[in-house]
């Protein structure tokens, strides 16, 4: 239950974030909105994302992000097949309803990543790290997953089944076995 909760909460932050997001891309914020700072949210996480390139609704297929500081990146509803994010830090980016079918993942810190209804189809996800991912409604058929860490993430019971059959390895950072962190 306590991970259920946890998943919960991280999938309402990433709520708040996508609404802040698209906020943001609709138009200005009323200045009432954007000084008040009461409730924890405002102008501090409002500057955290001006700060990063908005990929939202681009095709990104074959560009190369290999290293790259991705944290928070929204690439929701991007194309970005055959894309290589490996090594790349993705905390907490937004990948809903993208398609990365094809693309490299291996070794990306995807941790607390919003990907739900995303094509991750033949993707590579060696080595990476997507602990407090949500993903529903995602596709991982024929995905790589060698040594990557799913602890605390919320999939769709099909697709953990369909993972716990390719199940193997551990993860090199965090010393956790990929069947485990699906509960297989």
């Amino acid at each position: 239950m306590p991970n259920l909760l946890l998943s919960l909460r991280r999938w309402l932050n990433h709520f708040l974030i996508s609404a802040l997001l698209i906020g943001l891309a609709v138009g200005p914020i009323e200045a009432v909105q954007a000084l008040d700072t009461s409730s924890g949210v405002g102008l501090q996480d409002k500057a955290l994302f001006q700060a990063r390139v908005d990929y939202t609704l681009t095709n990104q297929s074959g560009h190369d992000f290999h290293g790259q500081d991705l944290r928070n990146t929204s690439f929701a509803g991007a194309v970005g097949r055959g894309a290589d994010f490996s090594a790349a830090d993705l905390h907490g980016a937004i990948f809903t309803q993208g398609a990365f079918a094809d693309a490299d993942f291996r070794g990306a810190d995807l941790s607390d990543a919003l990907m739900d209804r995303a094509d991750f189809t033949g993707t590579d996800l060696r080595e990476a790290l997507l602990s407090g991912v949500i993903a529903s409604g995602s596709s991982f058929a024929g995905a790589r997953i060698e040594g990557a860490d799913f602890s605390d993430a919320l999939l769709d019971r099909d697709d953990v089944r369909r993972l716990c059959q390719d199940a193997e390895g551990v993860h090199p950072g965090t010393g956790v076995a990929t069947r485990d962190s699906l509960g297989c």
